[in-house]
């Protein structure tokens, strides 16, 4: 059974809306590391949330080209 198409609004429930930000940060930053290993690219990526709280994921190479 294929999935329906996400329509892209805010979502209004909070509670949805935070679930939905837990489960698509959690494979955002899965397939970020995926393709740092996969095409040894440096990645470096900062979310976040709508309480301000900051998510983040760099790879090792990645902080030696900001230094």
């Amino acid at each position: 059974m294929a999935r329906g198409k996400v329509q892209m609004k805010r979502i209004e429930n909070p509670v949805h809306r935070q679930v939905t930000f837990c489960k698509r940060r959690a494979g955002l930053l899965k397939k970020a590391r995926e393709l740092s290993v996969l095409c040894d690219a440096e990645i470096g990526i900062f979310i976040f949330s709508a309480h301000g709280k900051r998510y983040e994921l760099a790879t090792k190479g990645f902080l030696s080209l900001l230094l």
